[in-house]
């Protein structure tokens, strides 16, 4: 009798000296991180999430949940352990050694254009007999950027190449066919005479040539993504997001300078898309990057109120391309002022199943219909 309560003491004893030095340890030198593998995708594309747990002591965990949350338009291949209502909730389960490092990967697809972040990590653990929890919170600053998939379909690429044709000839920007700036990747928009077919055998894939122009000129892109009807169109708000990135791709590409402006609301900054000119592979990151960053869901600024005194200012050399969802009074007159300043502009205008609306016969000539349904879900 004597012994078997001298076990249970000492039993009671070590349960008690082990909790405690759970309790006390558990989350010391313990370094778990969650990050993107690359931060900036495509709509559609892949990516994937790293989780990694290192446990630099000697103490073993014998259970350690990682708990997160993060959108639900990043849709994770893997969901055990997940949850998705509003958001998407994941809790991974480790068990991990004194001195060990497990790293896990995890895919995803970016189904929609955004900026997506995880705050924070929760984690939960236990003694060696899991018979009491311990929790911890923990902050965490991983972002991810979901680019706007640039909209190339044969009609808008064979607008852009008539664009180029007609408007930017009359406005001097002319390529000089002698002198070379480069080879970059072939995009759907390049003629087949701009191939450098020695640099396409040389590498396997098809290069261009980047010439230089006798005259520098700017774009100025203005987009505006109020949807005032009771139905609401969020396939052509996106698509106006996607023309907007293609136009700025398309120019950046040849060397122009390239500005975007429009009433969408940066979820950091809270202020309206403001993008002024430049060129140049930063320059299309920085426009990519302030598309992603909309919140359509927040209250969009008044267009015309917004962007009256910048549409009108003098803007000599420059060009100026319209992206716009709706055709309401307000943004008609202020159209119809800037085209009674004789200077060139075109309207690219996203509608559903070709269901065009009526506008006035005078803006007709620099209006280009854009089917949204071409673009839904990035595609």
């Amino acid at each position: 009798m004597i012994a078997l309560i001298t076990v249970g003491i000492v039993a009671w004893l070590l349960y008690t000296v082990q909790v405690r030095l759970y309790q006390k340890l558990w989350n010391r030198n313990l370094g778990v991180k969650i990050s993107f593998k690359s931060r900036e995708i495509f709509e559609g594309e892949t990516g994937e999430l790293l989780e990694v747990v290192e446990n630099r002591k000697r103490l073993p965990l014998s259970m350690l949940k990682v708990k997160f949350h993060t959108d639900r338009n990043l849709a994770f291949d893997d969901v055990e352990g997940s949850n998705v209502s509003d958001l998407f909730y994941r809790n991974d389960v480790f068990q991990i050694g004194g001195g060990e490092r497990i790293t896990r990967t995890l895919s995803f697809t970016g189904k929609k254009r955004g900026y997506y972040k995880i705050m924070g990590i929760d984690l939960v653990s236990t003694d060696l007999l899991m018979t009491t929890d311990m929790a911890e919170s923990r902050r965490e600053d991983s972002w991810l950027y979901v680019y706007p998939k640039p909209f190339y379909d044969e009609e808008f690429v064979r607008s852009l190449q008539q664009l180029n044709g007609e408007v930017l000839t009359r406005q001097h920007l002319i390529e000089d066919p002698f002198e070379y700036r480069g080879i970059r990747e072939y995009q759907p928009y390049d003629t087949m005479r701009s191939i450098n077919w020695k640099a396409t055998a040389r590498t396997g894939s098809l290069k261009v040539n980047q010439r230089n122009y006798t005259a520098l000129q700017t774009i100025r892109i203005f987009f505006n993504i109020d949807d005032l009807g009771i139905l609401k169109k969020d396939d052509a708000v996106e698509m106006c997001l996607r023309i907007c990135a293609a136009l700025s791709a398309y120019f950046i590409s040849q060397g122009t300078r390239v500005a975007l402006y429009g009433n969408g609301v940066d979820v950091i900054s809270g202020e309206p898309v403001g993008v002024e000119a430049g060129a140049g592979n930063g320059q299309m990151d920085q426009i990519y990057k302030a598309l992603a960053r909309i919140d359509t869901k927040r209250e969009r600024l008044d267009f015309t109120k917004a962007f009256r005194e910048k549409l009108l200012e003098e803007s000599g050399g420059t060009i100026t391309f319209l992206v716009s969802v709706n055709a309401y009074d307000d943004l008609l007159n202020l159209v119809r002022e800037y085209q009674d300043t004789g200077k060139e502009y075109v309207w690219f205008y996203p509608v559903w199943r070709q269901e065009k609306p009526l506008l006035p016969q005078w803006a007709m000539p620099h209006v280009r219909w854009v089917n949204a349904q071409e673009g839904r879900n990035g595609k």
